[in-house]
């Protein structure tokens, strides 16, 4: 958005419209604003003027905003004062009818977080992600040399969703005929149903995530009957803390991982093009010096932000920045605002590729929930793009993206883009 002089107007009329209207009348959740990339000046005024925001009605009804960095920080390592339980709400902020909700360990409150993450925990050692980077590799140069030179096609739906499902099936041992299906029950995990959305109703979202239930129950049978073995299904399937999950509780996993493993990366490999081909200065830096991939991989994941919020549910009233929050409020912590406080991050507004403290950011959450994957996302971010730097001089975006409807999936539906022949 920053760049050309079309869009320096546009983003002039977008901060008025932000700065005239009331705060009171301020919804940093709509989802609209997301699709449009236009919610960037509300946080903006949020973080100035109103850093503990209560919206009273919404979509989603009434909610609180936390959009600086070292708040985010504090609501977030505050577990006797702000859940995560899914019970309670659980992690976003669209609250799901009670009898549909699906334990996870990302929505669970210490000490029972802890066992069921220290489960799949083995998957993300530094021995184990050296096995997977071999794996990596192959696919990353496989998908890149089978890429249409001289012609328009989704950088989306080949390359950055055909690595991270091929990701996915590799850490579920998922049969790989069927893999394209996790990134559906991934897409249909986060969705908003509606007219314009993946599905009409809530009706057809759930018949989609029980028919994923349903195929992974049947994976789960095998994993139990087999040794153990080193992928996420069988680790559940065998450890102590997971093997007697109920049904929900498995789903809720089930999907956690899914979701964690598809949008986060799938969305970072998008706007890692979007952003270099914003910033062509960058880009030619990263070509020359390539040992820049360091500090590029978690820039980039500052810059995307690819889960835009994470929520917590108040167990008491409680005082926060001379704000009264009531028992039972839903506590949004924005951590695409946080990811561009002055106050936190120099020059946030600026990508920087050789930035000296690139690691400083909420992409992965904080504390005892912070991302248990987040080594292996960057890991596949660093070798697309070794793969990439080897292979092309440029690749060109050739049009605006498509951005997701959605306030917490903050991604990527299209970005056409060419490789010279």
């Amino acid at each position: 958005m920053h760049g050309t002089m079309e869009s320096a107007a546009k983003l002039d009329a977008l901060r008025e419209r932000a700065n005239s209207l009331p705060l009171e009348q301020y919804d940093p959740g709509d989802p609209e604003l997301f699709k449009t990339d236009t919610f960037w000046p509300y946080f903006d005024r949020l973080r100035r003027e109103d850093p503990v925001h209560y919206c009273k009605d919404s979509m989603f009804g009434p909610y609180w905003s936390v959009t600086r960095y070292n708040d985010i920080v504090e609501i977030e390592t505050n577990h006797s004062v702000f859940s995560s339980a899914s019970a309670l709400g659980g992690i976003t902020i669209r609250d799901i009818d009670p009898d549909l909700r699906r334990e996870s360990f990302i929505s669970m409150d210490p000490p029972r977080h802890a066992a069921q993450r220290k489960t799949v925990a083995p998957m993300f050692t530094p021995t184990h992600l050296d096995n997977l980077a071999l794996n990596i590799r192959k696919r990353s140069a496989e998908c890149l040399d089978n890429l249409p030179r001289g012609e328009v096609f989704d950088w989306v739906d080949r390359v950055s969703i055909e690595l991270t499902t091929q990701m996915l099936a590799v850490l579920f041992d998922f049969p790989w005929e069927d893999r394209r299906k996790l990134t559906r029950w991934s897409d249909i995990a986060t969705t908003i149903p509606g007219p314009d959305g993946l599905v009409a109703t809530e009706d057809e979202r759930q018949a989609e995530l029980t028919e994923c239930a349903s195929y992974f129950a049947r994976l789960w049978k095998e994993r139990i009957a087999q040794p153990p073995k080193s992928d996420l299904l069988s680790m559940m399937a065998h450890g102590a803390a997971t093997r007697d999950m109920d049904a929900k509780n498995f789903l809720g996993n089930l999907v956690l991982l899914i979701v964690g493993g598809n949008d986060t990366t799938r969305n970072t490999m998008s706007g890692s093009l979007h952003a270099l081909s914003q910033h062509p200065e960058q880009y030619r830096k990263l070509r020359e010096n390539p040992a820049l991939l360091d500090s590029f991989v978690p820039e980039v994941i500052r810059w995307q932000t690819p889960l835009a919020h994470m929520r917590r549910t108040a167990l008491t009233d409680f005082e926060f920045r001379g704000k009264e929050i009531k028992k039972g409020d839903k506590v949004v912590m924005w951590y695409v605002s946080g990811n561009r406080d002055e106050e936190a991050i120099e020059k946030p507004y600026e990508f920087i590729i050789d930035r000296a403290r690139p690691r400083t950011h909420l992409s992965f959450g904080f504390g005892i929930h912070r991302c248990v994957g987040l080594r292996l996302a960057e890991l596949q971010l660093k070798i697309i793009w070794e793969e990439i730097l080897r292979r092309f001089d440029h690749i060109d975006v050739v049009g605006e993206p498509k951005r997701v409807y959605s306030s917490f999936v903050k991604g990527l539906e299209e970005l056409p883009v060419k490789i010279a022949a």
